[in-house]
């Protein structure tokens, strides 16, 4: 289904399918320039901006209903691309997932997160949701020409995002492991750690900084997502990321690295932050240093480290 796009003058032609096979046929017949779009809420930004050129058409995907669901599909928590943000803090399932919900709850203002996708977020390749996504080792599902590929959000962003993607390629959904001994927990606190079966310990926070409080691109955004083995305390699960502004999101292994190598305990928060700045790949801008965000990044993670270890 196509319908004229909003507006006077030479505005695109909106095409509008209902299911994943209409889509199929309708990318096959284009021509011309396109994109896809949801909420629309960066390129619409853009657009104004004249950063990008309004294509001649938009294929809207919106209303397939399978790219609009939270559900759990065997060992993953699978949250549809097309899902609004404000869905995504409402769902019991990504409450599970405390980074994560966090990481959307900090994403613009609420009149925004009514529009905007996780998607889109995400495709975006500069999303708020992109470090929180990397600790939990999510995977991205995709729809491309040949057929449905499944990717690591970690190879995504090696590759360069979309870079390395055709034009063509649709991200379907996002797939996220479940830890089964993390079922049930109640972590809803920007930092946070609590008491899972098996002796362990699980510590979770995510941090943005903005150049305000509220409803601003971020300048930095950390996740750290861990367990710690009660029996011996040390790491047993560790996983931190690290991004923010127009930066792609990374994880950080070598810091990762360091917190194995010794016993888990807050004498490792300023050897974190020290490895976090020397790790973390990042720009400078108009609003920013690479030096000034390095920093950022290493005493947000080593602050909320430390601070997870106070009684």
């Amino acid at each position: 289904m196509a319908a004229p796009a909003y507006g006077s003058g030479a505005q695109p032609f909106v095409w509008q399918p209902h299911s994943l096979q209409e889509l199929q046929s309708i990318r096959e017949q284009l021509e011309g320039a396109w994109c896809y779009t949801a909420g629309a809420t960066l390129l619409r930004t853009q657009w104004e901006a004249e950063l990008k050129a309004l294509p001649q058409h938009l294929v809207s995907l919106s209303c397939i209903p399978e790219m609009s669901e939270i559900t759990v599909q065997g060992d993953y928590i699978v949250i549809g691309a097309m899902t609004r943000l404000k869905a995504c803090t409402a769902s019991p399932l990504v409450q599970q997932l405390p980074i994560l919900h966090e990481a959307v709850l900090a994403i613009a203002a609420p009149s925004v997160r009514n529009l905007a996708t996780i998607g889109g977020n995400i495709a975006s390749g500069i999303g708020d949701t992109l470090p929180a996504l990397l600790v939990y080792d999510a995977e991205l599902q995709w729809m491309t020409c040949h057929g449905m590929e499944i990717q690591p959000v970690t190879a995504w962003l090696l590759d360069g995002g979309n870079r390395r993607r055709s034009a063509e390629d649709v991200l379907v959904s996002v797939h996220i492991p479940i830890h089964r001994d993390r079922e049930g927990s109640s972590l809803t606190s920007q930092a946070c750690s609590s008491l899972v079966p098996d002796r362990k310990r699980e510590i979770a926070f995510y941090r943005k900084l903005g150049r305000r409080e509220i409803f601003t691109a971020s300048l930095v955004t950390v996740a750290l997502f861990g367990e710690i083995n009660l029996e011996n305390g040390r790491w047993e699960r560790i996983a931190i990321a690290a991004g923010g502004g127009s930066g792609l999101a990374m994880r950080l292994t070598e810091s990762e690295q360091l917190l194995r190598s010794g016993p888990a305990e807050a004498a490792q928060a300023p050897m974190l932050a020290a490895q976090v700045m020397a790790e973390f790949t990042t720009y400078t801008d108009a609003f920013a240093t690479e030096d000034y965000r390095k920093q950022a990044a290493g005493n947000m993670l080593g602050a909320e480290l430390w601070q997870a270890f106070q009684p």
